[in-house]
């Protein structure tokens, strides 16, 4: 659909911003999304110059009916942050970060990545507990939640989110905190962007030595079992202060590590005391050690991108997730089976160890589904000729299926990919019926007619 001249015309004359149209130079770039196998063709892209911008880019999806998009960051995996024949609002040109060394607390634009925040605040010793790719955009990521090195200790992006700007349904800009619109505050924190355009969001930092205790012990197919095992065991007795993420992948070619299947234990130490850090590691590497250890001290900011060049943008990307509340015998065994077939470079699995900060945070306090959860798990390809789509995506599916028996209520929603499944059944499947109930409720009061609806969508009715 083609929107009016008139209408269009408008449209520009209420922006600062550059608004492009298909037959615009950039317009095939700007359209663009990071998963390579999502191809839509917005009918025009509005570039925020300013959060002015938004209310008018909303005005004019009401007004002509046509779909709406928001982008910010622009690497959701499920491909969000476009449409076809539709209105792309990209706030991706809005990407400042303003840190207040004296309270800690750090605004960021919506545009703005995981990177452009750690960029800010490693000067000070101090940072915003995010997720684990430099390239994330912060919007979505804390909209959905935000898992990621920091989690044990400090908790999810969401739980040291202070405040956020909104512009919701009717153009109104609004603020929600624990003292202003907490309804809306409660929603935002795990709820995706179901009520509005955030324009901003207001963070609680927290020190860290910028030259950060991580690494990664690294394990061959055969120690697998043996390491996972050790593994469990150390993890339900380990501090805070400490983070593990597990991935099981053939590393691409240029790590060069060989093209076998490895198992990576990665670790972040979120403590003062380094020596306490290298003693709870040492325990681990005691009980089960590891082929290689990489434990050399690294800049924060390093290691917060060292998964960037994996993906890169535009690869083609398939991911689903599950929660457990235990990793015992029969799922590490089925972890080790399908996480051991793979004998190709572009798909993975992270297990990420929960509990700590995350676990203390009530299951009512925000809308995130699951607080009892002590492992999630991220089944996800990067891969980049099309014609492994079946292969790949069939081996994500495997081992969700495979895990399936297993898994705890709840779906995270940053970790869903694209598909056409009902989207009552997916927010049901995602946030569990007391919590949808709740979410479809905030979504009658603040967007009645479903206007924020390219996303994890929450109906407003079943």
């Amino acid at each position: 659909m083609t929107p009016d001249p008139d209408a269009s015309a408008r449209l520009r004359a209420a922006v600062r911003g550059r608004v492009l149209a298909p037959d615009d130079a950039e317009y095939d770039e700007a359209r663009r999304v990071w998963n390579g196998m999502v191809q839509k063709h917005p009918c025009l892209i509005v570039q925020a110059a300013g959060a002015g911008d938004v209310a008018p880019a909303i005005a004019f999806a009401r007004e002509t009916g046509l779909p709406l998009a928001i982008r910010g960051g622009g690497h959701n995996v499920a491909g969000n942050g476009s449409v076809d024949d539709g209105i792309l609002l990209d706030m991706g040109g809005l990407h400042a970060v303003e840190v207040d060394p004296d309270s800690g607390l750090v605004r960021a634009e919506a545009g703005a990545t995981l990177g452009d925040i750690d960029r800010a605040t490693e000067p000070y010793a101090l940072a915003v507990p995010v997720g684990v790719v430099s390239g994330t955009g912060i919007a979505g990521l804390t909209l959905g939640g935000g898992v990621g090195w920091l989690t044990r200790r400090y908790g999810l992006t969401i739980d040291n989110l202070v405040s956020a700007e909104v512009v919701v349904a009717t153009g109104e800009l609004v603020r929600a905190s624990d003292d202003e619109n907490p309804d809306l505050f409660w929603g935002l924190r795990g709820g995706g962007g179901n009520f509005g355009v955030v324009t901003s969001f207001t963070f609680r930092a927290h020190p860290l030595d910028p030259q950060v205790f991580a690494g990664t012990l690294i394990y061959e197919r055969p120690r697998w079992s043996e390491a996972l095992r050790s593994y469990v065991a150390w993890a339900a007795d380990v501090p805070d202060e400490i983070t593990t993420l597990v991935t099981f992948m053939v590393p691409p070619v240029d790590w060069e590590l060989g093209s076998r299947p490895l198992m990576f234990l990665g670790f972040a130490w979120a403590g003062a005391d380094r020596v306490e850090g290298e003693a709870v590691i040492d325990r681990l590497r005691t009980a089960c050690s590891p082929d290689v250890a990489v434990l050399d001290p690294t800049r924060w900011l390093a290691f917060q991108s060292a998964f960037d060049r994996a993906m890169p943008k535009g690869v083609r990307a398939y991911w689903r997730n599950a929660s457990f509340d235990r990793l015992d015998g029969p799922m590490i065994d089925t972890l080790v089976e399908h996480c051991g077939a793979q004998d190709w470079v572009g798909t993975a699995a992270d297990l990420h160890h929960l509990g700590g900060a995350f676990g203390r945070v009530a299951e009512d306090t925000t809308a995130f589904p699951n607080r009892a959860a002590q492992f999630w798990l991220n089944i996800y390809g990067f891969w980049a000729n099309p014609a492994d789509d079946p292969a790949r995506i069939g081996w994500v599916k495997g081992i969700s299926d495979a895990m399936g028996p297993y898994a705890m209520a709840g779906q995270y929603v940053n970790f869903l990919g694209h598909d056409d499944a009902d989207p009552y059944r997916k927010a049901l499947a995602a946030y569990g019926p007391a919590k949808l109930e709740r979410l479809m409720a905030l979504k009658r009061r603040y967007d009645p007619m479903n206007l924020f609806r390219i996303n994890h969508n929450i109906p407003p009715a079943a």
